[in-house]
């Protein structure tokens, strides 16, 4: 464990913020660039929270959507706003009107503000919300790239004391991403897993099945240090680096060749989804979280005849993430353990352009005494 979170809570007492007018914050202003600029503390209003930054971590979205180039239009479309929608941190001020949280209070952020009112927000989907008032960290609004952040009381989530900053910061994005995800097709120990695209969202997928039960977990990239990653953090029982006969290695690694129970794609890319659908054993289960790309196959035999179900899921519900970080103190796992590279504020980008590279796993960009 690298960003132990409870022994130096004294030094960030609530109090500590007071007396700092102004603070760095980082930019992604595209071509593959960080601008760093000088900005204003700001004051949290009715029903707001300012919270002490202390892990901040990087979501290849950013990578794909901001940092390389700005994608998108209209409002959700990135509107120049300070980077990063996986912080994690500790709540400094409160505005008036705060229904449960309180100063001290260590918290993640679902990464979407939405209206509340509308049929996705009340169902805790806020990354459906189709409101105009919907604004993601990071995107529309000011996000974790910065010592401290303005957050609504409603986007929080309490963090157990079990878990690091570090771990609630994959929450945030990652985490609860795959969490959903392998809800929706349901993991237990009669399951054989294969995972594709061992991305830091396919090795989260990895290290929640695992804790999910399941019996046998195989994983699958083009990269060959991210399957060294899956390996050597022992969160796959196999790996392969991908090539022309990867199907007939992974299926000739099931149970009798059959092939797997359930089946992630984090890749995004058609070869990775038609590698998990022909994997998927008959009356299988199989879900896409991989973002963007698409994907080619033949209803018939590769899903109809063996009866398979195919599940769309992007990020997750805000209970959910309450959920997820109960249970990962329950079950004494760290998404934490997924990061390979620690930054400060002031070596941003050099984060962003690791992370950028493809060939490590998760980057945190950490902040004062969670620097280890």
């Amino acid at each position: 464990m690298n960003d132990n979170n409870n022994h130096a809570e004294s030094q960030n007492s609530p109090a500590s913020w007071r007396g700092l007018g102004g603070m760095q914050a980082a930019y992604l202003p595209g071509n593959s660039t960080v601008e760093v600029k000088e900005v204003e503390i700001p004051e949290p209003g009715h029903g707001q929270v300012l919270i002490k930054t202390k892990s901040s971590t990087i979501c290849g979205s950013d990578i794909r959507a901001i940092y390389r180039e700005h994608l998108g239009k209209g409002p959700e479309a990135y509107q120049n706003k300070i980077a990063g929608h996986e912080p994690c941190g500790q709540i400094v001020k409160c505005g008036p009107g705060m229904r449960r949280f309180k100063e001290g209070d260590r918290v993640v952020l679902y990464h979407i503000s939405g209206c509340g009112v509308c049929n996705d927000c009340r169902r805790g989907y806020m990354i459906s919300c189709s409101s105009p008032l919907r604004a993601a960290y990071g995107w529309q609004r000011d996000g974790g790239m910065a010592p401290y952040i303005l957050a609504e009381e409603k986007d929080c989530v309490l963090l157990p004391d079990e878990l690091t900053y570090t771990d609630g910061a994959q929450v945030a994005c990652g985490f609860g991403t795959v969490y959903e995800g392998l809800e929706k097709i349901g993991i237990c120990g009669n399951d054989q897993v294969l995972v594709v695209g061992l991305g830091p969202v396919g090795l989260a997928a990895l290290m929640l099945a695992k804790a999910l039960g399941a019996t046998k977990l195989v994983g699958v990239d083009t990269v060959k240090e991210r399957c060294d990653i899956a390996k050597e953090l022992g969160l796959a029982d196999e790996v392969f680096v991908s090539g022309a006969d990867t199907l007939e290695k992974v299926k000739a690694v099931s149970d009798g060749g059959k092939g797997f129970e359930r089946t992630v794609d984090c890749s995004g890319h058609t070869l990775g989804r038609q590698l998990a659908i022909r994997a998927t054993r008959q009356w299988g289960k199989m879900v896409m979280i991989g973002e963007g790309g698409t994907v080619e196959f033949n209803p018939s035999p590769d899903i109809i005849h063996d009866q398979i179900t195919i599940y769309g899921s992007w990020v997750t519900n805000i209970w959910r993430m309450e959920e997820l970080v109960e249970r990962l103190a329950r079950w004494g796992i760290h998404p934490e353990d997924l990061v390979t590279h620690r930054f400060t504020l002031d070596e941003v980008d050099k984060a962003y352009r690791l992370m950028d590279e493809g060939k490590c796993g998760k980057v945190a960009v950490v902040f004062d005494e969670e620097i280890k």
